[in-house]
């Protein structure tokens, strides 16, 4: 594997678009717009090498186009049609390896915030970009409780190492509301902590761990007594299952 680093480049007010780069090249995650994109490659004086999408909102691939009008590259992305620039529609367990950079990329089908959503896993690194958040995960805006709840369960079953890219710096945010839902967690002061440490630095607070998001995501600990307690009150109700915690503090969410 190449020598290389990830660099998170701003767009809007909190996309994040992932830039892995070395001396000459870069590949890019989810470029919602083309702008400080080339801005950067221009600067760097870097040739891009590849663009990977994870689902077809439009501040993930809306910079598609105006970067392969200044480099022909390989677009990889969900088997999606509404994302017109993919040259390679990639599935679950399917395999490929990033030009230029030798590193090999698993896709994995994480559908829940959209019906086609992708993630893609390589080298220790987890680029996932609006399943799960630190301390958070998506909104259903296609998916079910369900296939969210199976999804993220899945991405819990990385090594506790893997480092987590996920698309919004969306992580003190979230922390409001994990503190609500999952009161009493220890570590969730910690990282809070560390969070407003690192913006208040301008820092990104990413990338997360999945060892971190075990301790701290509420979306993810639905099996934990005090989340299953906070979900329960909102409910109104008794919930006895994981999806059912699920989508209740999912719901609690969209109107914190």
């Amino acid at each position: 594997m190449s020598k290389f680093e990830v660099i998170p480049l701003r767009a809007f007010a909190d996309n994040y678009v992932w830039t892995l780069r070395d001396s000459g090249r870069a590949a890019v995650v989810d470029p919602g717009d083309a702008r400080p994109v080339l801005e950067y490659l221009e600067a760097q004086k870097l040739e891009l090498v590849a663009i990977l999408n994870t689902h077809h909102h439009a501040d993930h691939v809306g910079g598609n186009a105006g970067l392969l009008g200044r480099w022909k590259a390989p677009v990889y992305g969900p088997r999606d049609e509404r994302i017109h620039e993919v040259t390679h529609r990639l599935g679950e367990g399917e395999r490929f390896t990033l030009p230029h950079f030798n590193i090999e990329f698993e896709v994995l089908e994480i559908p829940g915030h959209t019906r086609s959503h992708i993630a893609f896993y390589g080298g220790g690194m987890l680029f996932c970009g609006d399943t799960l958040f630190a301390a958070g995960c998506g909104r259903l805006f296609e998916g079910t409780p369900q296939q969210m709840h199976d999804s993220l369960s899945r991405l819990m079953r990385l090594p506790d190492g893997t480092r987590v890219y996920c698309g919004h710096e969306y992580t003190l945010a979230n922390i409001r509301f994990a503190k609500a839902a999952d009161p009493g967690n220890v570590a969730l002061l910690d990282l809070e902590e560390r969070a407003k440490q690192q913006r208040e630095r301008g820092l990104p607070t990413l990338p997360s761990t999945i060892g971190q998001e075990k301790a701290t995501n509420p979306f993810v600990r639905v099996r934990e007594p005090t989340v299953i307690s906070s979900a329960n009150r909102y409910a109104g109700k008794a919930l006895n299952d994981p999806v059912s915690v699920l989508a209740a503090i999912r719901e609690w969410k969209n109107s914190f």
